[in-house]
């Protein structure tokens, strides 16, 4: 049975599992009421500390007879961690409510199966789409086996990411680079191309608004400048896909900077989505030029874009978001689905899913 505060607590849930750094495991808050109030609270925070469910119960003095909120399934098997539903078992706990089943098959009802098998109540699709929403990406790697990939591109109203002659400073308005902190902060890694790094000079960091990811280049040459921004390691890891037979003296400098250097005999979008799933990603983020992006779209390695279209108009041969995708007929063009579009200032900011395999769990 759903009771009207449901959906506050469960809310309440949501917010505090924003605050962890989890991958490879979702964003798990727990809320323990009893009595109409809150009584304990708890957020799994990285992987490997204990889950939301057992954190809010090491808080709680009297948790008997008490409702606990969570926006995930709790666990029923032995990980890194005991399996919580013995912990609220044990706690005397008398309703649980849940956001969303687990996709996680050593899971997937098992933990909800168990609760109710012990006597406590247990309701569940409360916020279940805003529950999805949040760890799509988790979802999406425990479903696909591959990272959830999200593609952000700034373009003027003509379509161009940079003039003819390279120059991008700055297309959007200083809000709308806010909200791309703000997507970096909660990606596990950055994905971008030589090319970018020799053009943009970028940093790929969040700017102090959170987490920096881990900064990702894929180079087949090597051929990139040593005093590059983002190879200031204090800022965050970066590591380079490229090859064995990619010039061994820059390779050579660049691990004694402390780089990481991976050598794939291919150098695509989906072997180095691969290496970074294998890492424990669940969500990475393209920032790259349009050669590159066209491929992690033809791959099949982007689900969500994010679309910056400023108001400006520099015409002439101006550089493309994207390059050759080999669409001829319009009636094939890629479509993007569930879209919602914002207003930053005078920015628009367009957003939706990329049509295809993996995006049947996508609110």
């Amino acid at each position: 049975m759903m009771l009207e505060t449901d959906h506050l607590w469960m809310q309440k849930c949501l917010e505090l599992a924003k605050q962890g750094r989890t991958a490879p495991n979702p964003m798990v808050g727990a809320v323990i009421v009893k009595n109409g109030e809150v009584i304990a609270t708890g957020f799994h925070q990285r992987a490997g500390m204990p889950h939301a469910e057992a954190e809010a119960l090491s808080r709680c003095p009297d948790p008997a007879g008490a409702t606990l909120y969570v926006n995930l399934e709790p666990c029923n098997h032995f990980g890194r961690t005991p399996p919580c539903t013995e912990a609220i078992i044990r706690a005397g706990i008398k309703r649980v409510v849940v956001g969303m089943i687990d996709p996680d098959p050593r899971v997937s009802g098992k933990g909800i199966e168990r609760l109710r098998s012990a006597g406590i109540e247990v309701t569940v699709g409360v916020l279940e789409a805003e529950c999805q929403a949040l760890n799509a990406a988790f979802v999406h790697r425990v479903r696909y086996q591959r990272a959830f990939g999200i593609w952000k591109y700034a373009m003027t109203l003509d379509g161009k990411i940079a003039t003819a002659t390279g120059d991008s400073f700055w297309v959007t308005t200083p809000a709308s680079r806010q909200v791309v902190h703000q997507l970096r902060n909660y990606s596990d890694a950055i994905i971008t191309g030589g090319n970018t790094v020799r053009q943009d000079n970028p940093r790929l960091t969040s700017h102090g608004v959170g987490h920096n990811p881990l900064r990702v280049i894929m180079s087949r040459s090597l051929d990139l400048p040593l005093d590059a921004n983002i190879f200031q390691l204090s800022d965050a890891p970066t590591v380079i896909f490229t090859t064995p037979t990619s010039n061994p003296d820059r390779k050579e400098k660049l691990i004694a900077k402390g780089v990481e250097i991976v050598e794939l005999e291919e150098v695509s979008p989906r072997s180095v989505v691969a290496n970074l799933t294998a890492r424990g990603c669940n969500q990475v983020l393209w920032e790259c030029g349009g050669n590159l992006a066209a491929q992690a779209v033809q791959q099949g390695l982007v689900q969500k874009v994010y679309a910056f279209i400023a108001p400006k108009i520099v015409g002439g041969t101006g550089i493309n978001p994207i390059g050759d995708l080999g669409i001829t007929k319009m009636a094939a063009a890629k479509v993007l689905d569930r879209v919602e579009v914002q207003t930053i200032g005078q920015d628009v900011l367009v957003i939706g899913y990329l049509g295809g395999e993996g995006q049947d769990f996508c609110p």
